[in-house]
């Protein structure tokens, strides 16, 4: 029996939502719950709430008003999130993205990248043994 994952979405394209939840339904060996937000003020409210409880943050680089993920991952630790947060982008070249555990990131990744055996890997290494 495949470990349920809870992971929230945050982007402010809906179209990704369809993307990443299609990606989802192929990773066979963790059963995958998407949650998705539109904004930070969404994700803030989402995580206090409290249920279901996250396994994982996926926050799009780029979210309005905020400039990328340098000031949204630190508003979303500020606010008490501990867990793994993945930033995704379009590209991640940019040099900035050399220093994201300056700003409370785990890991990023190219959507590109993104595949049922990446999100799978994604999940392993980085959400807690005691949840899966």
């Amino acid at each position: 029996m495949a470990a349920n994952v809870h992971i929230l979405l945050v982007d402010d394209d809906p179209a990704e939502e369809l993307i990443l939840r299609a990606i989802l339904r192929k990773v066979e060996t963790f059963s995958v719950e998407l949650h998705y937000v539109e904004t930070v003020d969404a994700a803030l409210a989402f995580i206090r709430r409290g249920e279901p409880k996250l396994d994982m943050i996926l926050m799009d680089n780029r979210l309005q008003p905020q400039a990328d993920f340098r000031e949204t991952v630190p508003e979303i630790r500020r606010n008490g999130y501990i867990g793994p947060i993945g930033v995704i982008s379009a590209s991640i070249s940019d040099a900035y993205f050399q220093k994201i555990d300056d700003y409370g990131v785990d890991f990023r990744i190219d959507k590109s990248e993104l595949d049922p055996t990446a999100i799978a890997f994604i999940i392993q290494e980085y959400v807690s043994k005691d949840a899966v």
